[in-house]
């Protein structure tokens, strides 16, 4: 889909959606539309004693939608890229399942997202996960590197979703998962809110 027909200037909007995630990782008990944190990884049915497991700061942040690790629980030695990865939460339960002789690399756009989840993993001795800026559009991995593609209420926030896709399967080598937990809507939107940036980030 190229840009002149998305519903919103994807460019806009991500400068919205970096705008509402910068504050979470900076003030991640502040008050936000979404829950987040250790109360939320509990209501959605991670494991209590992995998380339990977890320094704050791998948690305190979180955001997600849903439990991409309920679909399947990733293999020792996999290769692992996950996309919007945030304050890198299922990045850490991601390298608890995969251990030491998998790879697991968090994808964000948002500095302080990265900052935050780069000096949790120095802090926590994962030598086997690193964090690199992009976008969900131009993913930085190589072509087929990935055994499994994670990501947690991300790509609902991107406009054109089927480029999305292609980068996804791009990454993926042949026979990989994808593994993603998202907000989908069973009903026509109008256009009049489609073309609402305001809404998208709410």
């Amino acid at each position: 889909m190229s840009e002149d027909i998305l519903a919103v200037d994807a460019a806009t909007l991500r400068e919205e959606v970096k705008q509402k995630y910068r504050e979470v990782a900076v003030d991640p008990h502040g008050d936000y539309h979404f829950h987040t944190g250790r109360p939320l990884a509990k209501r959605l049915g991670y494991a209590d004693d992995v998380v339990s497991a977890l320094p704050d700061a791998a948690v305190e942040s979180f955001a997600g939608v849903a439990n991409p690790f309920a679909l399947r629980t990733l293999e020792k030695g996999e290769r692992v890229v996950d996309i919007g990865s945030g304050g890198g939460f299922d990045c850490f339960i991601a390298a608890e399942q995969v251990g030491s002789g998998g790879q697991v690399v968090g994808i964000d756009m948002t500095d302080e997202m990265l900052d935050k989840s780069n000096t949790t993993a120095r802090d926590m001795g994962l030598g086997h996960v690193e964090f690199r800026r992009g976008l969900l559009e131009e993913i930085p991995v190589g072509d087929g590197w990935a055994d499994v593609v994670i990501s947690n209420g991300v790509i609902n926030l991107c406009p054109d979703k089927e480029h999305v896709f292609e980068e996804i399967y791009r990454v993926l080598r042949p026979g990989g998962h994808l593994q993603f937990a998202d907000i989908a809507n069973g009903k026509p939107v109008p256009e009049s809110a489609v073309s609402n940036i305001d809404l998208w980030t709410a």
